[in-house]
């Protein structure tokens, strides 16, 4: 018996949409919510595409709810290590196998379908209902999302809520949701001496020497000490290089490439100006340019996403989802800020981006029937506002 959820999520997988080219995986969804009413908007920015939906937006004054997803994959490595075709989707031992199976295609086709059976029941929700789809969020991320949010302002349009269907889960679907993320910036730094021959160490100027001090205390900096929502926010060196190959030439330089991972405790203006001031305290020659990934937010649970999304999960699952600020950064980064209420909840995290990547079959059809749920929550939450 075929599943609509598993046919459409292979229908995407089989469609190799390396970033940032879409492959057409846009259209096929675009060709599917259509039909619902969505009114389709295809933004190119660059070379990436995008695809921004909504369906009852002549009632701008209810509640816009948007799912958030991607259609590009990471490359696929070499394809004869894998033990199926990763853009194959083969179904083996009740699982869909292939590259993005778990991120994010599986979640995509399950928001389709959950918009599908949600309309079918109740055509006229009393929110809005919103895609924002990119092909853009595994490389650069440039011209995904962070563009199209750009483009919202300039229409003047606010997303209030957010589901972004990254692979939340640790062990088994629906044990853990993101109500946030670290922030994360990267420090480029280049630590300037004079180069010459080690035999003749005062007439130059070593770098590496100069520098170790500054390293050892720049590790050891404690930034905070986290809260209740976030672990304590940390710096780790992810590459250092100096020399030029010979074992008898003191090097004239050292590059050092760091990032934070920082929490609400901590601002992007007091990274800079404590690493700047340890930099300036210990005589340091330098250049140093910073890349800002994004900063960190919360979705606290004074509004209806955390709550709506728990009775979701648990509703379907017959457990409560226990809600996590772990893992790297995601496109939720760039809707938070507007204010939206932004919730990652998706499938399992295990395989994603290896070889073999994977998700269970019945999980997609449990993911649909989470997002089906949530709908449901989320339009009876917009009605209770609406009096």
């Amino acid at each position: 018996m075929t599943d609509a959820t598993i046919d459409l999520a292979r229908d995407l997988i089989r469609r190799p949409s390396v970033t940032p080219d879409d492959q057409g995986c846009q259209a096929l969804i675009a060709g599917r919510i259509a039909p619902l009413g969505f009114a389709i908007e295809s933004l190119r920015f660059e070379e990436v595409d995008n695809l921004w939906a909504v369906q009852g937006g002549r009632n701008t004054a209810a509640p816009l709810f948007v799912f958030a997803g991607h259609t590009d994959v990471v490359p696929t490595g070499e394809a004869a290590r894998w033990t199926y075709p990763p853009f194959g989707a083969e179904i083996h031992g009740g699982r869909l196998y292939g590259r993005g199976a778990a991120d994010m295609k599986g979640s995509v086709a399950a928001f389709v379908t959950a918009t599908e059976r949600f309309l079918a029941r109740q055509p006229d929700p009393a929110f809005r209902l919103g895609y924002l789809i990119t092909s853009d969020e595994e490389g650069p991320a440039q011209h995904g999302t962070k563009r199209v949010v750009q483009w919202l302002r300039e229409k003047g349009i606010s997303i209030d809520w957010c589901l972004v269907g990254e692979p939340s889960s640790r062990n088994r679907l629906g044990d853990e949701f993101k109500i946030g993320r670290r922030g994360s910036i990267t420090g480029n730094l280049v630590i300037e001496g004079r180069q010459g021959h080690v035999a003749y160490p005062h007439l130059a100027d070593n770098p590496v020497h100069r520098a170790a001090p500054f390293l050892a205390e720049l590790v050891g900096i404690e930034w905070d000490q986290g809260n209740a929502h976030f672990p304590p926010s940390t710096l780790q060196i992810a590459n250092i290089q100096a020399g030029t190959g010979a074992n008898n030439v003191i090097p004239g330089e050292l590059s050092v490439q760091f990032n934070l991972r920082f929490n609400t405790e901590t601002s992007v203006e007091d990274i800079k100006s404590r690493v700047e001031e340890l930099l300036k305290r210990h005589g340091l020659s330098y250049q140093l340019d910073w890349h800002l990934s994004g900063v960190p937010f919360l979705t606290r649970d004074d509004g209806p996403m955390v709550g709506a999304v728990e009775r979701a999960v648990e509703g379907v699952l017959g457990s409560a989802p226990t809600p996590s600020t772990a893992g790297g950064t995601s496109d939720g980064r760039f809707i938070a800020p507007t204010g939206a209420q932004v919730i990652e909840l998706g499938p399992l995290n295990a395989t994603i981006h290896q070889i073999d990547e994977h998700v269970a079959v019945e999980d997609l059809k449990m993911l649909s029937a989470i997002y089906e749920r949530l709908l449901d929550e989320l339009d009876a939450e917009a009605r209770r506002l609406r009096g």
